[in-house]
């Protein structure tokens, strides 16, 4: 029998998780993770009832839960990362940087120090664990999530647990019904904690200034102005302010590229205009879950954002930490920052940070 101890987050998820390990035999106690410090943004990030209904579910399975603060490590790893990337025009995604650095590290450094042998969290992914580790995505492709546990090693899947990885999300939710949970209905959380309801470009600008700079046709007539090139991402429609352009089509507008070094923000009109697509992209920081390639140049499928369908593509890898991927078909809003995620049938390889598209601005 293992000693686990699962990270409860009040949701639905990481309750049936907790009810599985409990009926497979394993020693389960429980952690809350409180990641950030919200007294000042009520409303925003329900910390306190996450936790209230967390004690529910813990008191309902008579296991043992503890609150532990890693707001500390948080902001130290992720957030001050998040604004760094924010600041240099970048598309960053803490959630990945959040399973690498917490979840999976200050947690599970936490859970070994407290005497455990595993870890659990209520992730649709799978773990196979053969000498070397593999990473299979979850049965439920829509809520497959792989892609943000992509930067897991060796020893922490290995550590590891996703009791939900081999079930349907309604099977999950018609589990917690029948077991009596509180939180059956719960509505799944989504975004990122720290900006919770608010508007993305509301919340950063409290901790980054935006100077406010043209909007531009690529053929360079202005065609509006932008509160500050952080506030933006490729593919963006929302927020641009557009109205009125002489010989306009009257499709929506839609960011194309960024000029970091004359402020100035590209937009193009319609969904599919060519300026959106590439048929490739240049990446950094690749990380390998078996510790290396398969080979130096191979064919896989990936994707660059959650939950988009598998792409089929070509990697040739550029030395210890650099790749070149080319689609097959091209792809629309490439966002530096953002990730690419590599994939050999079910089993996730690894990924890369995404430093440019190809043929882009």
């Amino acid at each position: 029998m293992s000693k686990v101890i699962i990270g409860l987050s009040g949701g639905v998820d990481s309750a049936v998780a907790a009810k599985l390990l409990l009926e497979a035999g394993h020693d389960v106690s429980a952690v809350f993770m409180k990641n950030w410090d919200d007294d000042d943004d009520a409303g925003y990030c329900p910390a306190a009832q996450d936790l209230a209904d967390a004690r529910a579910v813990a008191m309902h399975l008579d296991i043992e839960l503890q609150a532990v603060s890693f707001s500390a490590e948080y902001w130290n790893r992720v957030f001050s990362f998040f604004l760094e990337e924010c600041a240099a025009g970048r598309t960053p995604s803490p959630d990945i940087v959040c399973n690498r650095e917490i979840k999976f590290r200050a947690f599970l450094d936490h859970a070994v120090a407290s005497g455990a042998d595993l870890i659990a969290t209520g992730h649709y992914a799978r773990i196979e664990k053969r000498p070397v580790v593999r990473l299979l995505t979850g049965v439920d492709m829509h809520k497959d999530q792989t892609y943000f546990l992509h930067t897991l090693d060796q020893d922490q899947l290995a550590r590891s647990l996703f009791p939900l990885g081999g079930l349907l999300k309604r099977e999950v939710r018609d589990l917690a019904r029948a077991a009596g949970f509180a939180n059956h209905a719960k509505k799944d959380s989504t975004g990122i904690c720290f900006i919770g309801e608010r508007r993305y470009s509301e919340f950063l600008s409290r901790y980054l200034a935006g100077s406010p700079g043209d909007i531009r046709t690529l053929d360079g007539r202005v065609i509006g102005r932008h509160h500050g090139l952080v506030f933006y991402t490729i593919g963006q429609r929302q927020g641009l302010g557009i109205g009125g352009v002489k010989e306009s089509t009257g499709e929506p507008w839609y960011v194309a590229g960024k000029d970091m070094n004359s402020n100035v923000l590209y937009a193009v009109q319609g969904t599919s205009h060519p300026a959106l697509f590439s048929p490739g992209l240049l990446a950094s920081h690749v990380h390998w879950i078996a510790g290396a390639p398969p080979a130096a140049c191979f064919e896989c499928t990936s994707r660059i954002r959650h939950q988009q369908p598998l792409q089929a593509c070509s990697v040739r890898v550029d030395g210890d930490s650099g790749c070149r991927v080319a689609f097959a078909e091209p792809q629309r809003a490439i966002a530096p920052g953002q990730s690419v995620v590599f994939y050999a049938g079910d089993e996730c390889l690894g990924g890369a940070t995404i430093e440019r598209a190809l043929d882009a601005l």
